[in-house]
């Protein structure tokens, strides 16, 4: 029978979305997402161990992402892939109006939520993070005057779909990793929001549209600093900015880094060590 290696992986701050997405970048089978920790399977031919996973690891350290993590390993028997997928994930009251669910559960009062369903598979959201919360609240209190949505690194494309369940008329999810776009295209499908939601390959600067009236972007500071200048150029006179994928200490080199850029800060968002900023672009 094939045997993988497990590893428990764990870190300060605990970033589900920043430490999965580097390590989908080796070559492992699976990831399972816990309260305080991520399992990662990989199968035991592929030689992945400690060390590997260590230098990984190291780099997000080395750019201030994470201030420290903790590995540990074991081997087990063959995984049954959807059992285990199945286990972990349960429909999330986002807030009292929005849950996410996977394709597999059921909501009850379905007809009186906005409900979103994501199946995560290689890409990230599922609404367990904190940060996609945090957007969504934000998303809910001010959705009815946004249009044309632009969400940048969309992962699962669960802020996108949301935008579109919410009433924009036109939104553009745009992923640079291939599985996210697979993932999101699924999910949208899902949903039924193939007539309002476009996932496209690439970064920002490939999307040639302009003039959002709302940008979403839940990534890290580091790559919501590099790219303030692009979304500076897409986003429309008035238009609502909506940031997150930041920790509390990140605030406020983000204001710095926006209100240069002719943005003014309207507000923060707390869920334990994660915040969400929302600005408005003022010219």
């Amino acid at each position: 029978m094939k045997t993988h290696s497990v590893f428990i992986v764990s870190s300060i701050p605990y970033n589900v979305d920043l430490i999965s997405g580097l390590l989908w970048n080796l070559d492992i089978e699976g990831i399972t997402e816990n309260e305080n920790f991520l399992t990662v399977y990989a199968n035991q031919q592929n030689n992945l161990n400690e060390e590997i996973l260590s230098n990984e690891l190291r780099k997000l350290v080395k750019e201030n992402l994470i201030e420290s993590f903790k590995i540990s390993s074991d081997v087990i028997e063959e995984i049954n892939w959807n059992q285990e997928w199945e286990k972990k994930f349960s429909p999330i009251e986002v807030t009292e109006k929005i849950i996410i669910k996977p394709s597999f559960k059921k909501v009850e009062n379905e007809n009186d939520k906005l409900v979103i369903t994501i199946d995560p598979k290689m890409s990230f959201g599922t609404g367990e993070h904190e940060t996609t919360k945090l957007v969504l609240q934000l998303l809910e209190e001010t959705y009815d005057s946004h249009k044309k949505v632009l969400d940048v690194g969309s992962g699962t494309a669960v802020l996108a779909i949301a935008a579109a369940k919410m009433g924009a008329d036109t939104v553009i999810a745009v992923d640079n990793d291939e599985w996210c776009l697979e993932n999101g295209l699924e999910n949208i499908k899902t949903n039924n929001v193939e007539n309002i939601v476009q996932a496209k390959l690439g970064e920002i600067n490939s999307i040639s549209e302009t003039d959002f009236d709302l940008i979403l972007a839940n990534i890290n500071k580091n790559i919501l600093i590099e790219i303030a200048d692009d979304i500076s150029r897409k986003i429309s006179n008035s238009g609502d900015l909506i940031l997150s994928g930041l920790l509390v200490h990140d605030e406020e080199d983000i204001k710095s880094a926006y209100t240069k850029k002719g943005f003014r800060f309207i507000q923060t968002k707390k869920l334990n060590e994660w915040i969400a900023l929302k600005f408005r672009r003022e010219i």
